[in-house]
């Protein structure tokens, strides 16, 4: 799943949504210092900073979910093995006769 990150211009020309938020004044003087650090304002830092751990966030859920669907056919592997094909038998016997000595 790709993360939709539209470009710089097109953001500034659209940018029509707003997004409110309650802070305690911990909260705010803390954002407003890492702010000031960068040298950008409040705003910005706290919207950069929110797209940023969402893209973290979606990219470790579908890590996850991948994940999960691997483990899943490794488990489906483990239990219902397909049947071992020209290759694999030809591999076994090599082995065998590679081993057969030692």
């Amino acid at each position: 799943m790709k993360t939709p990150q539209p470009s710089k211009n097109r953001e500034k020309r659209t940018k029509s949504e707003r997004l409110e938020a309650r802070l305690t004044s911990v909260q705010k003087e803390l954002l407003q210092h890492a702010a000031e650090i960068e040298g950008t304002t409040i705003t910005d830092f706290v919207v950069r900073s929110a797209q940023a751990q969402a893209r973290r966030v979606i990219e470790e859920h579908t890590r996850l979910q991948l994940s999960l669907e691997d483990s899943q056919a490794f488990v489906e592997a483990l239990l219902n093995p397909p049947e071992p094909n020209a290759r694999m038998i030809a591999a076994a016997a090599e082995y065998k006769r590679a081993n057969a000595s030692k």
